[in-house]
């Protein structure tokens, strides 16, 4: 697998909550699990992954939830990103950022205005696009 990407938790949510299997984030879920590319993470984004997903309000399945962040953590790329200058308008997508830049990654997120305009950061449908699904 040479393609590698940091997938944002927005994108993982957004896998769970969708009831169309054809969405761009439930594919990327699938290619994750279906190891069709390398999850990049570092343990600042497993951190926001698990408190995210894990938010009662949600209501997402617990068992699928601990699936998929024990199959990233197995079969992913683990890095340790360092501080790209950048400024975020949600602090907590600059994680994702670093942890892509670290990794020579894209960033595949749903929330593009987050992110400084970058190569790196993509859409989920474009991510789709990259692998070919």
């Amino acid at each position: 697998m040479s393609v590698k990407a940091v997938i944002d938790t927005n994108v993982l949510v957004s896998s769970f909550l969708s009831k169309n299997p054809l969405s761009p984030p439930v594919k990327i879920a699938d290619a994750i699990l279906d190891n069709k590319f390398t999850p990049v993470y570092s343990q600042g984004m497993i951190d926001e992954y698990e408190e995210v997903l894990g938010r009662d309000y949600l209501r997402l399945p617990k068992e699928r939830v601990h699936a998929m962040l024990a199959h990233i953590k197995a079969l992913g790329e683990a890095v340790s990103p360092a501080d790209s200058g950048e400024d975020f308008s949600d602090p907590d997508d600059k994680i994702f950022f670093c942890t892509a830049l670290a990794a020579d990654a894209k960033v595949v997120t749903g929330n593009i205005r987050h992110y400084p305009q970058s190569a790196v950061v993509i859409t989920p449908a474009e991510f789709c696009e990259i692998l070919g699904i």
